[in-house]
């Protein structure tokens, strides 16, 4: 259950790494609860991405995050930065740690001399997956007690497969072992501080085709085919609700780490597989396959579901909706897509249940 968002983060609030789906997303809800209190920066050459409260600043700059800290006195920090393109990590490890490392290195050094609360995001990558069985049709074991059932989600018990927060790290990619790195900076330099582990972050993208929805959808909507995996799985989340519990945790004490995934479980292929039904695209553009044929580069995780226990008993309540809402739109099989059954999928169905949680719109803020 979504409670009211918290109206007493320390502010101002720095929003770090807005080109990515969850920072992009925050900046929008923040901006909209606190005007002219939240600022956010992106690299210095993305200059594509601009508007009010968006500041170009590299954050392994240091006199410039500096200046900026100088200059606005934040009070928060919401830590949304990495490069998380799998390929380009594998094929530069020293870009990847120079933004998903000495950024936060950075960070660290100039806010552990100030008053100042710090949300630092992760993600479920840092493991390698656990290699569960796929049933007939491309729906795991982990996924199944979640794709045809009606119950709802915070009355389900938690998958025995997932991850909870004690599992020894073992990431498979560079972009997995520089946010273990990351992680461990936090714990070491400012245990105050809480991180959250998420998923895929469902939302819009600033240029349209970075995230998953965008980039699956902008496959289709253009005749292009898009081949996902059916053994990467994962535990999405809308970013309404991400939003939400981003400030709960900034107006918040908790500290330590803690898994935010949805309580649902998907394979990369059924994401594929709702994002062209409920988009209402050529169902034969969605191509599958075992991860084993992507190739070496980018190497895939398996199945990195999170059990969220824990936050959930943190928070005293469940916070993150499954994703999409409705059970009817998660697939059962490997044919689902073609299921249309005189359901009309469309572009602007698809930016009002997959983009945005359908029960945000009736909830207060």
């Amino acid at each position: 259950m979504i409670t009211p968002a918290h109206p007493s983060i320390p502010l101002p609030l720095l929003i770090t790494g807005v080109a990515g789906v969850a920072g992009y997303n925050a900046l929008d809800y923040f901006r909209a609860r606190f005007p002219g209190q939240v600022v956010a920066i992106r690299q210095e050459d993305n200059w594509p991405l601009s508007g009010d409260g968006i500041v170009a600043c590299d954050a392994e700059d240091h006199l410039r995050l500096r200046a900026l800290f100088d200059e606005y006195q934040f009070g928060s920090v919401l830590n949304c930065a990495g490069n998380c393109a799998l390929r380009a990590c594998e094929l530069d490890s020293r870009l990847a740690w120079r933004t998903n490392v000495e950024g936060l290195i950075n960070l660290l050094s100039i806010i552990a001399e100030r008053d100042v609360r710090l949300v630092h995001l992760s993600i479920d990558l840092v493991y390698s997956g656990r290699d569960t069985t796929t049933s007939v049709g491309g729906v795991s074991d982990a996924d199944s007690v979640h794709c045809a059932s009606p119950t709802p989600a915070s009355e389900r018990p938690p998958t025995e497969t997932r991850y909870v927060e004690s599992d020894p790290t073992d990431p498979v990619t560079v972009y997995g072992k520089t946010m273990v790195a990351a992680e461990q900076l936090i714990t070491d330099w400012m245990p105050s501080a809480c991180t959250l582990r998420i998923s895929l972050p469902m939302g819009i993208s600033f240029n349209g085709h970075a995230g998953a929805i965008d980039w699956i959808g902008a496959r289709f909507k253009h005749g292009r085919p898009a081949t996902l995996y059916y053994d990467e799985v994962r535990t999405p989340a809308y970013t309404d609700c991400l939003n939400m519990l981003f400030e709960r945790v900034l107006a918040s004490d908790l500290a330590g780490l803690y898994h935010a995934g949805g309580p649902r479980a998907l394979s990369l292929y059924q994401i594929a597989q709702i994002v062209n039904r409920v988009g209402g695209y050529d169902p034969d553009l969605l191509m599958g396959c075992p991860r084993i044929e992507a190739g070496p580069i980018p190497p895939r995780a398996g199945n990195v579901t999170m059990n969220s226990t824990a936050l959930c008993e943190a928070l005293d309540d469940e916070p993150l909706d499954a994703w999409p809402h409705d059970p009817v739109l998660v697939p059962t099989h490997r044919h689902w897509h073609y299921e249309r059954d005189g359901f009309t999928g469309s572009p602007e169905l698809l930016a009002r249940i997959l983009y945005r949680n359908p029960r945000r719109r009736s909830l207060p803020v």
